[in-house]
């Protein structure tokens, strides 16, 4: 009984944010009200705050669902062979292209992903840490094999999402700045990552 409870919830709060992601697309998240989200579902305001205590957790729900397409394609991209560098570079592409992505799929729901990355919400620090578990475990067996340089795992792969953050991080797609490509910056940071021979 409890179980089929859950899964109710589980599915109207699906229905809820699948809703606001489509009006905030339409209209845009500010011209978007809860009413406009329930009346698209033919329920009620009340009734939707059943589910979300908030209009803010209703955002965060949608950014969490945004960026979960993300994740799910930089943790396809690390579940494939090779060595460490190549696997690297496929997860930093895949993450790359998803942001790239998002305007054309996503456009007036950029605005609110933007928000939340530098507000730090509470879904993108989760993000954050996903990212982190996926790269950090890729450069430890890299290290084990002596493909990578040494030192602390999660020192190394901070410092490379940092590197690539101007291609990364969800809020700076589109940005007018004067940046390396994605290319050069992936070839500069594996250099920095391999480890060279003694000669």
């Amino acid at each position: 009984m409890r179980s089929q409870i859950e899964d109710r919830t589980s599915r109207a709060r699906r229905r809820i944010v699948q809703a606001a992601i489509h009006l905030y697309g339409e209209m845009g998240c500010d011209k978007t009200t809860v009413a406009d989200i329930a009346q698209s579902l033919s329920m009620s305001s009340a009734n939707v705050y059943r589910f979300f205590p908030s209009r803010r957790a209703i955002e965060e729900a949608v950014v969490q669902e945004v960026l979960e397409e993300t994740v799910s394609e930089a943790a396809e991209a690390a579940r494939g062979r090779g060595p460490a560098l190549r696997r690297l570079a496929a997860i930093l592409k895949a993450i790359a292209d998803c942001n790239g992505a998002r305007p054309a799929k996503h456009r007036r729901l950029q605005d609110l992903v933007t928000l939340a990355v530098r507000q730090n919400w509470t879904v993108v620090l989760a993000y954050d840490d996903r990212i982190r578990g996926l790269v950090r475990p890729i450069i430890g067996a890299g290290q084990a094999r002596s493909e990578l340089q040494g030192g602390s795992p999660m020192a190394l792969t901070c410092c490379l999402l940092e590197a690539m953050d101007v291609h990364l991080n969800p809020s700076r797609i589109g940005a007018a700045t004067l940046r390396p490509s994605f290319e050069e910056m992936l070839s500069f940071c594996t250099s920095a990552l391999r480890r060279t021979p003694f000669l």
